[in-house]
């Protein structure tokens, strides 16, 4: 399934606090957005058909929750990102970045870690 970035904003907010009414999510991200009640409602509308979120009746109103993990959900958009851009390959991906932006000491000292880690996991 993709989301798309709209749609993320809104399954951020859901990913914060959930099961959220459609007016606590409009409250929390219509304006800094600046989007229209109507535009969050289409956007949690899109998410329900993908199968992203559920709503379930509260009296008058849905409470919507999400379906899809955030730890999921990155895992998803960071592989097809390393799959389009860098054939899949992590290393690419990082020297690209630093080329970019400089990597700070504190940066390096965490990318050696993890590498230390993950040869000592093998």
């Amino acid at each position: 399934m993709r989301i798309s970035g709209a749609e993320s904003q809104v399954m951020e907010a859901l990913w914060r606090r959930s099961p959220c009414a459609a007016e606590d999510i409009i409250g929390e991200i219509a304006q800094p957005q600046g989007w229209t009640e109507a535009t969050v409602k289409s956007l949690l509308n899109r998410l329900l058909k993908k199968a992203a979120v559920a709503a379930e009746k509260d009296g008058r109103r849905f409470l919507y929750r999400p379906l899809v993990s955030r730890q999921d959900y990155v895992q998803t958009e960071s592989q097809g990102l390393l799959d389009r851009l860098f054939d899949g390959r992590l290393a690419p991906l990082v020297s690209h970045l630093s080329q970019r932006q400089a990597l700070s000491e504190e940066d390096i000292a965490e990318l050696k870690r993890l590498v230390e880690d993950l040869d000592h996991g093998r």
